[in-house]
């Protein structure tokens, strides 16, 4: 058992988002081996209530406040220094203070950074082994915002792409160990840092099973006369934004000429103005955030993800196949994933080809249902986070002896979140 810091730039519970999830799990795995000390910031008022909560799952924790109109505005400091934003958007002196103390008075074998943005505050120390899960490779999806944009969006967007793969190819350079969502993003990471390719591999997402099954007392949220597509995720964030607002454009109608009933759940927390206006179509319904999504996936006829300009694997794809709901997905994140393609889910890159798959469902619910059966058994084999996050355990057990004498008394008197 070691003392490790553990770095996260958004905090990691409760896990009802993408990188959440991710971060949650690596949390609950590091504090059944180790001693945690917690590092992270809250930026949802909502997220408050549970920082007593969070504190149970470690030995110390440090919640810095960010108030994201704020670290906006403060981000643009990047433009005069060189610097990617992103680093300026998570630079806090409380917890570059806290991480000083931290690494002083106690005996930390390793900071485990989830995320780039975090690196910053780890790399003030570089006697500490450094081990950093970049989930994605973030300068990419500047890269691919850009062209999507007008200028001068497009221009800032390519920048920070570009300041930002050098701060990752830093980052990796100095970390023993750098982790991605999934092979293909390693690969992409080697590609774009060949000189960090040795010392870069993958660690999967997983997803609780568990927790994530039919159950079937468990109601429908839906009209008993609907037909319910399901689209989940944080509806704030411009991935999720841009897929539904181009599936209620491009593919929603044409379904609905033939299916009047079947409407468009899009069921998320903070909904973007944009989401908001597309409830004026009696075919959306925008439901904001949700006391629990399985209710939504377990009665849904087909659940979709047409993400556009998300990357890796993405957990709202792996949480639907746990339910047994069949699923139409991207095809950039159907190749993530290790499920085959037309038999434990579907693929489709443009507005015909998920019109033809949602169709094909549809009219057949025996293959449906044993489509969504399939992609269950898949993801109970091959998702699973233990079996994922081992790769780190090996990783941590290569670094030096760490004490495992009792924790410090001064340990357990955690700071107020500042």
């Amino acid at each position: 058992m070691a003392n490790l810091l553990y770095l996260v730039h958004r905090m990691p519970y409760p896990p009802n988002k993408g990188d959440k999830v991710r971060s949650y799990h690596l949390l609950r795995h590091l504090a059944a081996r180790h001693r945690v000390f917690l590092g992270t910031f809250v930026d949802d008022p909502e997220d408050e209530a549970h920082i007593q909560t969070l504190r149970g799952l470690c030995t110390n924790l440090h919640v810095a406040r960010l108030q994201p109109r704020h670290a906006r505005v403060a981000s643009l400091a990047g433009l005069l220094t060189g610097d990617a934003l992103t680093l300026h958007y998570y630079r806090n002196a409380g917890l570059r203070r806290w991480v000083a103390r931290t690494v002083q008075r106690e005996d930390i074998a390793a900071a485990v950074v989830f995320s780039s943005s975090m690196a910053q505050y780890a790399q003030a120390h570089p006697e500490l082994p450094m081990l950093v899960d970049f989930v994605d490779v973030d300068s990419a999806k500047w890269d691919d915002y850009a062209p999507r944009h007008r200028w001068p969006l497009s221009w800032l967007y390519r920048r920070e792409g570009w300041r930002l793969l050098a701060c990752e190819r830093a980052v990796a350079s100095q970390s023993r160990r750098s982790f991605f969502a999934t092979e293909k993003e390693a690969a992409l990471f080697r590609q774009r840092a060949p000189e960090c390719a040795g010392r870069v591999e993958a660690m999967d997402n997983g997803v609780d099973t568990d927790f994530f099954n039919v159950d079937a007392s468990r109601a429908s949220p839906f009209e008993a006369d609907e037909l319910p597509i399901v689209f989940t995720g944080a509806m704030d964030y411009w991935p999720n934004v841009d897929a539904v607002t181009w599936f209620a454009a491009e593919v929603l109608p044409r379904l609905r000429q033939s299916r009047p009933q079947l409407r468009l759940h899009i069921v998320g927390r903070a909904p973007s103005a944009e989401v908001r206006a597309l409830a004026a179509d009696p075919g959306v319904v925008v439901s904001g955030t949700v006391p629990d999504v399985r209710p939504y996936l377990q009665h849904a006829a087909v659940v979709v993800a047409p993400l556009r300009l998300a990357r890796g694997v993405q957990n709202k794809i792996l949480e639907a196949m746990a339910m047994g709901r069949p699923v139409v997905a991207a095809t950039a994140c159907v190749e993530a994933l290790t499920a085959e393609p037309g038999r434990e889910i579907l693929d489709a890159a443009t507005a015909d080809e998920y019109l033809r798959c949602i169709d094909l469902l549809l009219q057949a619910p025996d293959r449906a249902a044993a489509i969504g059966q399939a992609g269950r058994v898949h993801v109970q084999r091959a998702y699973t986070w233990p079996a994922h996050l081992a790769v780190l355990d090996r990783q941590l057990a290569a670094l030096r002896p760490a004490a495992t004498g009792p924790v410090p008394a001064h340990a357990l008197n955690q700071e107020p979140a500042a």
